[in-house]
């Protein structure tokens, strides 16, 4: 199988939309707050929403499953508070849900959280557990920033964190580590922020020990990592200096990165620097980059194409690329396709 880990429903039916901007205004004049009922998207337009977009491209690139999230410029956590992300997550987490249960053997559900600036992550445990134990979610997106580009909570060795780890050890899910809007004029979403997000993530987890208190916690790095492959000796080095074990042993059992970078040369880095078992298959397609590429011909987020003119890896690698390490990462996906037979 070809199993995309990284999928956001950046394609909702422009209902979803203009509700948060009314969710939004409501919050300078309350008598614009809109109801979570007065939202009402049929499952007509969740299915054309899908089928012409996201399905459509999976069919002409061949991938067969996606995990399927909200779409992360959208969590926007800094806006509100605590009861403001609820609400919104909730309905986000829904849809996809929805969409989910139309297209079974394309999408399964990852958790956006209803994380808020100040509020302690043990507030998302009712979320992620309906989640997860209603909706059969596979596993969650957390974001390390909450701000949104300002960087005002504590890094994720901190114990502040560990309460949602506790709950996800607990029910066996992966975390992808991803950010969300940047409203720092400093940082590009997606060309800046998501990328710093990513290496500073890496950064965070080398310099403490978060895994030896939990040794089955997994986090999945998205965009190649940001800067790790290609600084991959800087980190080995700056490891040497802390007095660290190396980064196979103190990082890589619990550490993993996907395959959305967009060139072929990204890739045969990617791969070639991070260990196989530790890379896993994906696109983020419909997502940051959309267009054509005009040296290729191809868009640029049409990775299956990277991974299979990559010269080093043997099909046996490439296999473990599309599929077996994200059965590995995603426990509950691969339940989940053992109990079809898959």
């Amino acid at each position: 199988m070809i199993i995309d880990v990284h999928g956001h429903y950046t394609t909702a039916p422009a209902a979803l939309g203009a509700w948060r901007d009314l969710q939004v205004a409501g919050l300078k004049e309350p008598g614009l707050a809109p109801s979570r009922a007065s939202l009402s998207i049929s499952d007509d337009e969740l299915r054309e929403s899908i089928e012409i977009n996201q399905l459509a491209k999976m069919r002409e690139r061949g991938i067969d499953l996606t995990v399927f999230s909200p779409r992360a410029s959208f969590m926007a956590h800094h806006i509100g508070n605590f009861e403001t992300s609820a609400i919104w997550a909730a309905i986000c987490n829904e849809l996809c849900h929805r969409v989910s249960e139309m297209f079974p053997d394309h999408f399964v559900g990852a958790a956006m959280l209803p994380q808020s600036p100040g509020v302690a992550p043990a507030s998302c445990i009712p979320e992620l557990e309906r989640c997860v134990k209603e909706y059969g979610f596979v596993g969650i997106n957390l974001n390390p920033d909450p701000s949104g580009g300002h960087w005002t909570s504590p890094p994720l060795t901190d114990r502040h964190w560990y309460p949602l780890y506790e709950k996800m050890v607990e029910l066996d899910i992966p975390a992808m580590i991803h950010v969300s809007t940047s409203c720092n004029a400093c940082f590009h979403t997606t060309g800046a922020h998501y990328l710093n997000a990513d290496t500073t993530a890496f950064m965070q987890c080398l310099s403490g020990d978060l895994f030896k208190d939990f040794p089955t916690l997994r986090f999945l790095i998205p965009h190649g990592g940001g800067a790790v492959p290609y600084h991959w000796g800087r980190f080995r080095g700056l490891a040497q200096e802390m007095k660290k074990p190396l980064l196979e042993e103190h990082l890589l059992k619990n550490i993993f990165f996907d395959t959305c970078v967009y060139h072929q040369p990204g890739i045969d880095l990617l791969t070639g620097v991070i260990p196989v078992e530790n890379v896993l298959f994906a696109s983020e397609m419909i997502g940051a980059v959309r267009g054509l590429d005009p040296q290729t011909g191809h868009h640029f987020d049409d990775t299956r194409r990277y991974i299979e003119a990559t010269p080093h890896l043997t099909d046996a690698q490439r296999h473990q690329v599309f599929e077996g390490n994200a059965r590995r990462v995603f426990p509950r996906l691969d339940a989940r396709l053992a109990s079809k037979g898959l």
